[in-house]
């Protein structure tokens, strides 16, 4: 059994899966002001109505950005105390490949552009395309690496272009300027349930790390920081 969690995509949303990638337990509050009272009670009515415990557990998967950075830190923090108390392997996924795998389930694409509004003018940006798992034979989307590359993500100001006429998927497809005859499609939101199906191949190709190695991904440069901090207020 896998426990999946997202509060990055302004939501608390919490399932759990088997190994198959079949869906056990799904909630999903939309919303992210109440996300710190949420998640710790939604975690433990999803285990009573899939009729299991912390320790059936096999891996924790967690939204590790990019994103809202209080939302990061809240699936992160709370993914790094259940590791620590119940001794149970973490699995971090991009938000960038759950909004392409999303697109992928919902409209079929085998190759997109996730983009997702990073506010201060900028958007979060990857690329990635469909591949085949090849332990649980589910198709999954994998970033497409430059040469020299480990990740395509990165940060792209508003209006900008992409190189080719892949679709753009995500809220933050509308921020840049399209090519003549791209599609964008900003109505794509993944929840737990994606999170967790990407989490699991990953967990079955590469397995997971400890707590503290479960760390959030921001791309932007003192995230953590407040704007005063950072000369921006």
């Amino acid at each position: 059994m896998f426990l999946a969690m997202d509060t990055v995509f302004d939501q608390c949303s919490i399932a759990i899966l088997d190994s198959n990638g079949q869906v056990l337990s799904s909630h999903t509050e939309t919303g992210k002001r109440q996300q710190t009272q949420q998640i710790l009670p939604m975690i433990d009515a999803a285990l009573s109505e899939a009729g299991i415990r912390l320790t059936d557990i096999r891996a924790l998967i967690f939204n590790r950005g990019p994103g809202a950075f209080s939302g990061i830190r809240i699936n992160t923090a709370v993914v790094q105390a259940l590791s620590v108390a119940h001794d149970i392997p973490c699995v971090g996924v991009s938000s960038l490949q759950a909004i392409a795998q999303c697109a992928y389930q919902k409209y079929g694409l085998p190759q997109v552009y996730s983009a997702l509004d990073a506010r201060m003018q900028q958007v979060y940006f990857g690329q990635y395309e469909i591949a085949v798992d090849e332990q649980s034979a589910h198709s999954i989307m994998q970033p497409v690496l430059v040469e020299g590359s480990k990740s395509t993500e990165q940060l792209l100001d508003y209006d900008s272009q992409t190189e080719a006429n892949f679709p753009i998927v995500g809220n933050g497809a509308s921020l840049l300027t399209l090519n003549e005859g791209q599609v964008c499609h900003d109505d794509v939101w993944p929840d737990a349930v994606v999170i967790g199906q990407i989490g699991i191949a990953q967990f079955m190709a590469i397995g997971g790390t400890e707590a503290a190695q479960a760390l959030p991904k921001y791309l932007r440069n003192q995230a953590w920081k407040t704007l005063k901090e950072q000369g921006k207020a």
